[in-house]
């Protein structure tokens, strides 16, 4: 009499820690901590072996049983399952020995658009940030296993306390993905990605959370006072902030200006291509306030408005801080003005059309 095959009510009522037959060939496992496993047994040159199918927690009786039988007819055909097995392990092992892990992509990367970033301080903040905050979770995971729950193992812990920095990350860390995808190093869906990704659903949007404050604007109004006292002051910061004021350039560009760009006697300011956000050449002809003011700064080096470091520009801070002493009885106070607040070039045109140029600029 054939043994008989058991249903899976009767495998789940079996209890013994050991291995019990199932069917034609097949085996489940009960181990002493309670879990249970699928067994193939086969003979080959005599010998009895094991091939594991799965958990049984995972994989159903009816599927065990699908495999044992594929795997009957494949002993048939003289095909070894376990030998067929270990070299597919062994295949697993060198395709993920050639898969680049994710610090390795965040390196490259960087290398590849290096070129069209416009600064250092740009790579360097790409280097720190995916350094502090991702290479600790998945910096040494293979590329292709970095899945959804490592990014939120690396945002999770910033998203409320710094949305800003968060938001960058998740930028970086999805170009990252993207570039190792690019490369073939991985496939699916980006789960860094935030725009119909699930990422979305699973953390709450930074404009939820985030309290948004822009730079205070001087008022257009305000704006010839306002230059007036930066000349009282004489410094190179103020001098930079009128300029830049003057005209109506990013302070980046400011800061970056070399003499070699400016020619006073033609009334021209050409900034390069690679100095430019848009990436294009830009001429700007200066007002006779600013060919003034250029006369009157000191030529000590290649930048118009050289940093405390020799041979270097000015700091690269997007607002230039400067305490005025203003005696108001036995009071000072100190005055914080943003750059970004006169940037307006409708506002710039109206404060401009009152501006009365002193005798001196030079101060």
């Amino acid at each position: 009499m054939a043994p008989r095959t058991l249903s899976a009510a009767q495998v789940a009522a079996l209890t013994a820690h050991t291995v019990h037959r199932v069917g034609p060939s097949l085996y489940v496992q009960i181990r002493s901590q309670g879990t249970r496993s699928w067994l193939f047994r086969y003979s080959r040159q005599g010998k009895n072996n094991w091939v594991g199918l799965g958990s049984a927690r995972d994989v159903t009786l009816g599927k065990a049983s699908e495999a044992a039988e594929r795997m009957r007819v494949e002993v048939r055909d003289g095909v070894d399952p376990l030998s067929r097995k270990r070299a597919a392990r062994a295949d697993a092992r060198t395709a993920t020995a050639n898969i680049p892990t994710f610090a390795q992509c965040a390196e490259r990367t960087i290398e590849t658009h290096r070129p069209g970033w416009k600064n250092e301080k740009h790579v360097a903040q790409w280097e720190s940030t995916l350094r502090m905050y991702a290479a600790p979770v998945m910096g040494q995971l293979p590329v292709d296993q970095v899945g959804i729950d490592h990014i939120l193992k690396v945002l999770k812990p910033i998203w409320s306390e710094k949305p800003e920095t968060a938001s960058r990350l998740r930028g970086r860390i999805e170009k990252v993905l993207g570039w190792a995808a690019a490369m073939g190093h991985r496939s699916g869906e980006n789960p860094a990605r935030w725009q119909g990704g699930d990422l979305s659903h699973l953390l709450p949007p930074l404009g939820k959370i985030q309290k948004i404050e822009h730079h205070k604007a001087v008022p257009y109004a305000e704006v010839p006072a306002l230059v007036a006292e930066l000349l009282k002051l004489g410094s190179t910061s103020a001098r930079a902030l009128i300029f830049t004021i003057l005209t109506g350039v990013r302070t980046g560009t400011t800061i970056g200006a070399v003499w070699p760009e400016i020619d006073l006697d033609e009334k021209l300011w050409v900034i390069p291509a690679e100095r430019m956000k848009v990436n294009r050449e830009h001429r700007v002809p200066p007002a006779d306030a600013v060919v003034e003011l250029l006369n009157a700064v000191p030529r000590t080096g290649r930048y118009l408005f050289p940093g405390q470091r020799s041979g270097k520009g000015l700091s690269c801070g997007a607002t230039i801080r400067m305490r005025q002493q203003r005696q108001s009885g036995s009071q000072c106070r100190s005055v914080r003005f943003s750059c970004s607040g006169v940037g307006s070039p409708l506002a710039l045109y109206k404060a401009l059309q009152n501006y009365s140029r002193p005798t001196s600029i030079g101060g």
